[in-house]
Order: C-alpha cells, then sequence, then structure tokens
C-alpha cells in the first residue's frame, strides 16, 4: 500500500489519477478507474448541456461508490460552455473532486471551494504550479513533454519539471507525462510527486470505449508514435498517423486556424473513434505508449503497478550499501 497526501485528501485506495481523456472518460470508463481504488475523472466539455452532465455524474455515482472526479476545461473552445454552471451542476451532484485545466483557474477556485469540494488543477509550467498554489488549490498535477493531450510549447521534459514543481509548493504534486507501469509509478514519487497522472496506460485497457482497432494499433505503436500538432491555438501530442501527419504539415506551412480546424474537429475524431479508423482518428496519446503491449482491464493494470511497485522498492532496498 501505497499512503500519501494525496490517497488521503482524495479518499483513493492508490496515489493514481486516470488521466482525462477527452469524449472517452465517460461513466462506465471512470466508474472503472473508481472502482480499482484510483481517481477516474469525468470530462465535463464532452457534453452539450450542464444537464448532460448531470446525467453522466448521476449514471457514474450508480456505477461507483467511490470518488470520481470532474474536469472543468478552461483552454479556449469553438462551443464554448457555462464554466461556472457546470462546475455548480457537479457540485449540487455530490462530487467533491473538481480538476480545472488550461487557462487560469482563479475565477473558479472560490466557487469550488465554498462548494465544499476539493480544487485540483493540472498544469505544464512552473510559473503556474506557483501561481495556482497562491491561489488556494488543494492539489496541483504537472505534465511534461512527454504527455498525450497538452504540454507546454517550452518542451520541458516531466523530469526536470517535476522535481522543481515540488520544491516550489507545499502543497502536493502530482506528476504526469511518461509514467505508464510499476518502474514509472515509482520514478515519480521518487521525483518528490505524491501522485502519479496516467492517461495512455489507461487508454488502452479493455474498458476505454474507443475501437478496437485502435488499442491494438497503440499496442502496436513505439515510442515514436506520437507527434506534436498545433490544432488549434494549443500546441498537442498526438497519435501518429495520416490525420495528425497533415495537420503537422499544414501548420509548418501557415495554415489558417479555420483549415486545421476543419481536420482536428472533434465531431469528426469521435466518428474516426467509433468506426474504428485509425489513419483519420486524432487522438491524444503520450510517449510512453511504446512499453504498452497488452489490453488488460484497468483493474489488472493498477493491480500490477502496485504489486510491482512493492517489489521494485525490495530490491532497491537490497541495493543499499550498510555504511562503514
Amino acid at each position: 500500500m501505497f499512503k500519501t497526501r494525496v490517497t488521503e485528501l482524495l479518499g483513493i485506495e492508490h496515489p493514481i489519477i486516470g488521466g482525462t481523456m477527452q469524449a472517452l472518460s465517460l461513466a462506465e470508463f471512470v466508474a472503472a478507474q473508481a472502482n480499482a481504488g484510483i481517481l477516474g475523472i469525468l470530462a465535463s466539455a464532452s457534453f452539450q448541456s450542464k444537464e448532460e452532465l448531470r446525467d453522466e455524474i448521476r449514471k457514474t455515482s450508480s456505477l461507483t461508490d467511490k470518488p470520481f472526479c470532474v474536469n472543468i476545461n478552461l483552454f479556449p473552445m469553438l462551443m464554448p460552455v457555462g464554466i461556472e454552471e457546470y462546475i455548480q451542476v457537479a457540485l449540487e451532484e455530490g462530487v467533491r473532486i473538481i480538476e480545472t485545466s488550461g487557462r487560469s483557474p482563479a475565477p473558479y477556485i472560490e466557487q469550488i471551494r465554498n462548494g465544499g469540494a476539493i480544487a485540483m488543477h493540472k498544469c505544464a509550467r512552473i510559473k503556474d504550479v506557483r501561481s495556482v498554489a497562491r491561489m488556494g488549490v488543494d492539489l496541483v498535477e504537472i505534465v511534461g513533454f512527454e504527455c498525450g493531450g497538452h504540454p507546454s510549447a517550452e518542451e520541458v521534459t516531466t523530469l526536470a519539471l517535476l522535481p522543481q514543481a515540488v520544491d516550489t509548493v507545499d502543497i502536493p504534486v502530482i506528476g504526469g507525462g511518461g509514467f505508464g507501469d510499476a518502474r514509472g509509478f515509482i520514478a515519480c514519487l521518487a521525483l518528490g510527486a505524491e501522485g502519479v497522472l496516467m492517461g495512455t496506460r489507461f487508454l488502452v485497457t479493455k474498458e476505454c470505449p474507443i475501437h478496437d482497432n485502435f488499442k491494438q494499433a497503440f499496442v502496436e505503436a513505439g515510442e515514436t508514435g506520437t507527434v506534436m500538432v498545433r490544432k488549434t491555438i494549443e500546441a498537442g501530442r498526438v497519435m501518429r498517423n495520416e490525420i495528425s501527419e497533415t495537420i503537422f504539415e499544414m501548420a509548418e506551412n501557415e495554415a489558417t486556424l479555420e483549415e486545421l480546424v476543419s481536420l482536428g474537429a472533434g465531431a469528426r475524431a469521435r466518428d474516426a473513434w467509433v468506426k474504428g479508423d485509425v489513419q483519420q482518428g486524432l487522438i491524444s496519446l503520450g510517449q510512453i505508449v511504446g512499453i504498452i503491449h497488452d489490453i488488460p482491464t484497468v483493474k489488472e493494470v493498477v493491480d500490477q503497478i502496485i504489486d510491482e511497485a512493492a517489489e521494485i522498492l525490495n530490491r532497491l532496498d537490497r541495493l543499499q550499501v550498510a555504511s562503514r
């Protein structure tokens, strides 16, 4: 067992957070993570109305009695939602952990805290870690350039970012980007984190609601199976395929925002995820995909990480040489 301030604050068994995965982070998937003893996160931006979000929260609650989280996306969106309304729905439905990501959460922290929830923010730069800590968040997540989704354009790796983040603030830090097994789990904790954020590893599980064609493609991908693209105004690391290569080339040739958005639109991506068109689906994917070679259940992933992490600690303990 690994107990940290993250497990105590969030009420979870293991200090592992399942990364928010766009429209894939739905009730069954999130509940599977919660039931495995880690934190699952619903992606509120997947829902076009607050009532759709309310229904999904209620569905998740019917599938687990464990804590789960709702992500509030603060990145610019083509179809903006009412941020305060979405937060209020989550609070009304008893969600007690709210993750914000993207832009500054300053306008929303008071609402979250006054609603009795824990405020957790995900960022990719040290200056943002300092900033949100001053704002009063309870936990901060820091992700490096290896991560799927939106790492910093500054291109700094998790190995460099995480120790600095830990040294910078007193609140618990959760590390993400490049972690997908027990070795990464122990390394992240050794760097000072009190929780480990994993997205890509849980993307390749039986419960993840993406077509099996994609899961098989992830298993066959190597460490070079991702590419950084500028889909809109935010950089993103995604699966390397025909659509991402096209967007990358167009961005390099200074294509217009409208041209890029037409190729990277969420509806088009979701259609590909459902149909299994691996060449046309734009999907966030981390470089750690290179170590993933199977498609287990979420619980099997978690159990293997925790069991093997204990074995790693025993091995390291044996390496320690007594002082003379």
